[in-house]
């Protein structure tokens, strides 16, 4: 394990502790969010390396004691036998983590292939993310939707948060990010007359929410427009023209919303997305320079790019990235979801400690 890259996170931990006992820092939510992610993100560090130090001290001491007592011998063996596993879990803590796995996320949903059936689908998603918040904790806002006419989503964007500060910084992209793919379902649909099993796909975006200090956006480079909402809604939302599209021209991206009654709100909204948006391009771009762990995730609803399969005939889920197969689809879509999240994270965990950073995602 790198003493040096040891020493400067201790280091850095005993800082932050110092500026959260300073009642100053509370002044400005923001930042004490913040800093309060990052040294929860080094709470866990912080207690193995002290355990193995105290570990090391308590086998000093009974060796010393051994040389004049031999009773001790059997005491220094038992210790000593602990130590590689303090050692291997240091280490493990050591390795560099996603930089954003304290961070909440923002989840857009898209119906693809497959027609109304797919809009379902892709409603039968949501319901499962937003279930498995539920069973989290975690707090979930629609940020935007667009329903289809037999109750399905066309498009839909979720916000899912913590409460408070992620125990060990783990917040909720270090469970969700794995979910960005295609995803692809084989049942009869309720439009299918003979019965027929027919494949359909929807496409998740899985974003880590970005603040406003993560990313700078010139407002001289974004077009904004406005429109007349669209869709099913209450008063006003579909006679004014309240709606907002946000084209940020550097790069392309465009974000639109119409769910709020005012045309602030949508803007705000949409302000949010195409900051998670830019978040995850820099980082791509940064991944890619640095042939880093993260790849980029699916954005075309093409069948043939899927990460996992839903079949409601054989009650089986399957995720093709690594091979896993349950058969408890009825209960996965029900927000029982951490069987398969922690196969993935697992793998992911396996790869970083063999020295490969990288879990293969297609």
């Amino acid at each position: 394990m790198s003493s040096e890259r040891l020493t400067g996170l201790l280091d850095e931990y005993a800082e932050l502790e110092k500026r959260l006992a300073d009642p100053a820092i509370h002044a400005d939510q923001g930042t004490a969010r913040r800093v309060g992610r990052r040294y929860a993100e080094l709470v866990p560090l912080h207690k193995a390396a002290a355990e193995l130090e105290q570990a090391r001290a308590d086998l000093a001491a009974a060796r010393e004691l051994a040389a004049e007592d031999a009773s001790f011998a059997a005491e220094a063996e038992t210790i000593a036998a602990t130590l590689p596993v303090l050692e291997d879990r240091l280490a493990e803590l050591l390795i560099p983590r996603d930089p954003h796995d304290a961070k909440d996320v923002i989840v857009e949903i898209k119906a693809g292939e497959g027609g109304e059936e797919s809009a379902l689908f892709a409603g039968d998603l949501l319901r499962m993310y937003t279930r498995y918040a539920e069973r989290r904790g975690w707090v979930t806002e629609v940020i935007d939707a667009q329903d289809s006419d037999l109750g399905g989503v066309k498009d839909v964007s979720l916000a899912i948060k913590t409460k408070g500060v992620p125990e060990g910084g783990n917040g909720v992209w270090s469970r969700l990010k794995w979910e960005g793919g295609v995803h692809r379902v084989q049942r009869v649909p309720v439009t299918e007359s003979q019965g027929r099993i027919h494949t359909s796909a929807a496409g998740v975006l899985v974003l880590p929410e970005a603040e406003e200090v993560d990313v700078t956006i010139d407002p001289n480079e974004l077009r904004i427009d406005v429109f007349r909402s669209s869709g099913p809604g209450g008063q006003s939302v579909n006679t004014t023209d309240s709606a907002v599209r946000i084209t940020h021209l550097p790069t392309g991206i465009v974000v639109s919303c119409q769910n709020e009654k005012s045309q602030l709100q949508n803007r705000e909204q949409a302000m949010r997305i195409l900051r998670a948006r830019l978040l995850a391009a820099a980082q791509e771009q940064a991944d890619a320079a640095a042939s880093d762990a993260r790849k980029a995730q699916v954005r075309t609803v093409d069948r043939s790019e899927r990460i996992r399969t839903y079949n409601f005939p054989q009650n089986r889920i399957t995720d093709h990235r690594i091979g896993f197969t349950a058969y408890n689809l009825d209960l996965v879509l029900a927000g029982e979801l951490d069987g398969v999240l922690d196969a993935l994270s697992e793998a992911d965990r396996a790869a970083r400690l063999a020295g490969d950073a990288e879990l293969t995602r297609r």
